[in-house]
């Protein structure tokens, strides 16, 4: 199961940045809209350094991931982008984007479970019926919105490649919140 800690929007933290990368995460995104291009660009780059084993992923910003050789997050307002020069992530906020979603590496189907300012969220049966009828293959899915270990075992399904969460990993010990979701 992929784990994908999303920063939480407060500005770059060595420190808690550092903790999160060295607690067992296969992935991180950093959404951090405040931060300047340069700031964005160095934050990417520290966080290769500090842990290049970790996928990383940068929200809303091509040309950071283009010179980071990093992925993309292109949030729900950003235009539609074929596959090309940087691994490409989506979010996926209703069944009918699937079909001009589905060439992206990986989508966030969002909000799984009641998450502050994000709308209905799917559910578990929803994301379920979902899953069910997708063809197979296609980009990696993780479910994101609401995600804690507490409910992580009702999202249990073959073509579900794991969960992205920001609280967890952010309001607590991250090596805690991991074990918890592996164990789950």
């Amino acid at each position: 199961m992929i784990l994908l800690a999303i920063t939480p929007g407060t500005g770059f933290e060595a420190g808690r940045w550092k903790s999160v990368l060295h607690s067992g995460v296969d992935a991180f995104l950093i959404r951090e809209k405040e931060l300047s291009t340069r700031h964005l660009l160095d934050a990417a780059r520290w966080c290769q350094d500090t842990a290049p084993e970790v996928a990383l992923w940068v929200a809303g910003r091509l040309d950071v991931a283009w010179a980071a050789g990093c992925g993309l997050h292109a949030p729900e307002a950003y235009p539609d982008l074929e596959p090309g020069p940087v691994p490409l992530s989506r979010p996926l906020h209703a069944e009918s984007q699937w079909a001009m979603r589905s060439t992206a590496e990986q989508l966030l189907v969002s909000p799984v479970f009641s998450s502050p300012g994000k709308g209905a969220p799917w559910g578990p049966e929803r994301l379920r019926r979902f899953l069910d009828g997708l063809p197979p293959g296609g980009p990696r899915l993780l479910a994101l919105g609401g995600v804690e270990p507490g409910n992580a075992t009702a999202l249990n399904h073959p073509r579900l490649a794991g969960l992205a969460a920001i609280r967890p990993f952010w309001a607590g010990d991250p090596e805690r919140a991991i074990s918890a979701f592996r164990g789950a």
